[in-house]
This record gives structure tokens, sequence and C-alpha cells, in this order.
């Protein structure tokens, strides 16, 4: 399963990912300049948030477990069988919010004008997520779930062996840079 990592280096917060998002997913023309002039004005399916100097875009993370499809009152959220992604099925959404309210990671928002949730489903009907392919960047990246669950593996065997080989004792602080 292929899921959208980021490169928090790279990423500068310039939103062009949002922008892009909001045309792509929900205006009517699918034109940046018109789509801004369009009543509602269209929503991003992500968000930009930072602090510090840091940025990191927010998406859905498609939990395997996830309580949004629980809370979801009318059952407008569903996991597609083919892709395994949770999706909205904005025509039954019925604008409670009750799954932005469950939603581990607040990746799900309401868009009141229109009276329903968005969230990110990682353009499951096109052919690469739109924010990966307009990130000026490069900080966004579609990459195998596997890849990463091998990065990790490596990233914790490091850590370890450098604790066993120190004969470390007591509570330590671990520097886990890049």
């Amino acid at each position: 399963m292929k899921v959208i990592g980021v490169y928090l280096d790279r990423c500068t917060g310039c939103k062009t990912c949002e922008l892009y998002c909001a045309t792509e997913r929900g205006s009517h023309g699918k034109n940046l300049l018109k789509a801004v002039q369009e009543s509602p004005i269209p929503q991003p399916r992500l968000r930009v948030e930072g602090a510090h100097g840091v940025s990191f875009p927010f998406q859905c993370r498609h939990c395997l477990r996830a309580p949004c499809l629980d809370a979801c009152l009318a059952g407008a959220l569903v996991r597609e069988e083919k892709t395994n992604l949770v999706v909205i099925r904005e025509d039954r959404c019925i604008g409670c919010w009750t799954c932005a309210a469950f939603c581990p990671y607040g990746v799900i928002f309401p868009w009141s004008q229109r009276k329903i949730a968005l969230k990110c489903d990682r353009c499951v009907y096109m052919e690469n997520p739109v924010c990966v392919d307009v990130c000026p960047t490069h900080a966004l990246e579609l990459v195998e779930l596997d890849e990463i669950e091998k990065l990790l593996q490596e990233k914790r065997g490091g850590i370890g062996e450098e604790i066993t080989a120190k004969k470390m004792d007591g509570l330590y602080l671990l520097h886990l840079g890049k």
C-alpha cells in the first residue's frame, strides 16, 4: 500500500499543496484562477500547519482501526475495498462532523458552507495525489508502506546497538536526529 511521505526538512509551508488540492478536489472548473471566484470557495482536504520554523502538511492516515468510520452517523465514511482507503461519500454526509470529533489526528475538517466533512482520500480516483505532484520542494512523496517500515526498523536497530555498545544504564534521552 502506498502512503504519502513527508520530508520535514523540505516543507517550507508555502501551502501550494492546499491551493491545488482545493482547486482539483473542490472546485467546479478545476482552474486555480477561476476557483477563487467560486462560491463557496473550494476547500482543501489537507492542511499545512507550522510553528518555530517547521511546517507539516496534515492529511488522513487512513487508520486500520479508524474511529471515524464507527462515529459516522450517516454511514458516509466508508473504506474502499480495492484501495483500503477511508473515503467520504459526500452525497450521504449530513454535516454533523462527528467524524471530525473522533479523528485522532484532527485531519477531518468541516466545510460548513456545503454542510459536509472533508478529508484527504489520497486522490483515490486519480493516478497520483495532486499535492505530491505540485509540491515545489518535493517535500511530499508517494512511497510504499513497506519501505517506511524497513527504514524505521533500521533506525530502531541502530539505537539499540548504540545503547548496547556503550553499556549504558539508567535513564537516557535519545537523540533521534537525521
